[in-house]
């Protein structure tokens, strides 16, 4: 099995996991947002750790960190992810997964721009419509409902940038991401402690069971992104991207009971129209470069 073939197969999973999620994170939505994601930081650096105790590598993360370079990548990376990670657990919580979903849907076409613009990959016809037509579909919410989608919009651009970055990441996947959630390791902790001296610490099993669960749920995903990440076209990375809107929409309407409004439900096809356009594209350039 080829570099490719398996860089396919782990964003693939990695996508299945993030599109799931809503569920996991649905039932934390009782605890303030930056509380699970310090909670969410630590157990996925305690995660992050024992992978690379156990291979007996982590004498490699100083070296991740150890030029001017490297250091600001890296840190350049953890507030990508950092924001990202905020902002779904945020959306998860009040209901606004749909809204979540759509960025994710928007991603692969952010992540197609930024190919084109900083990597120079080619942009056909059909994906500059494919853009257009996002660019349209949040022109219709903007107007529609009044405000742009902005959880939307951040969340594809972030996590575009993130998978840019991660590129140009010299560390293998598991010291990048361990090295990334450990620059956001003093925040995280930082606010614990400031949280416990308010008396504000006041846990059920229940849910310290599911913050230390958020561990593997995070890092899991991750590593298998970072690993795809350096093996497949960042084309072929947004077209497989998808699959975690689809789910994530799937679990908000069909689960979590969110309500569609209307300009959702001309956005929507829209977005969709341009993902299959977008989709063509991407298989045809393979075929094109083959004959």
């Amino acid at each position: 099995m080829g570099d490719s073939t398996k860089g396919v197969l782990a964003m693939a999973a990695a996508c299945t996991i993030w599109g799931l999620s809503p569920l996991f994170y649905a039932l934390l939505s009782h605890i303030p947002p930056m509380e699970v994601l310090a909670h969410r930081t630590l157990w996925s650096l305690v995660i992050f750790a024992g992978i690379l105790a156990l291979q007996g590598r982590l004498a490699e993360l100083p070296a991740a960190l150890s030029t001017r370079r490297r250091f600001l990548l890296v840190a350049l990376s953890t507030a990508m992810i950092s924001v990202n990670w905020f902002l779904f657990i945020y959306a998860v919580g009040v209901g606004r997964t749909v809204e979540a979903s759509l960025g994710y849907y928007i991603y692969p076409l952010v992540a197609v721009a930024i190919g084109a613009v900083v990597l120079r990959e080619g942009l056909g016809a059909l994906q500059a419509v494919a853009v257009a037509l996002a660019a349209g579909a949040v022109l219709i919410l903007t107007v529609g409902l009044g405000a742009p989608p902005w959880i939307s919009l951040t969340l594809a651009t972030t996590f575009g940038v993130y998978g840019l970055l991660k590129r140009w990441v010299t560390a293998g996947p598991v010291v990048s991401v361990t090295s990334e959630v450990l620059l956001f390791l003093p925040l995280a902790l930082g606010y614990l402690i400031w949280l416990a001296s308010e008396g504000g610490l006041n846990l059920s099993p229940g849910d310290m069971a599911l913050f230390v669960a958020s561990g593997p749920m995070t890092a899991v995903p991750l590593i298998l992104f970072s690993y795809a990440a350096k093996r497949v076209r960042m084309a072929t990375v947004g077209l497989i991207q998808y699959l975690n809107p689809s789910l994530q929409f799937a679990v908000a309407v069909l689960i979590l009971n969110e309500v569609i409004t209307v300009w959702h439900m001309i956005a929507f096809p829209v977005i969709w129209a341009a993902l299959t356009l977008y989709s063509v594209a991407t298989l045809r350039g393979p075929r094109r470069a083959a004959s």
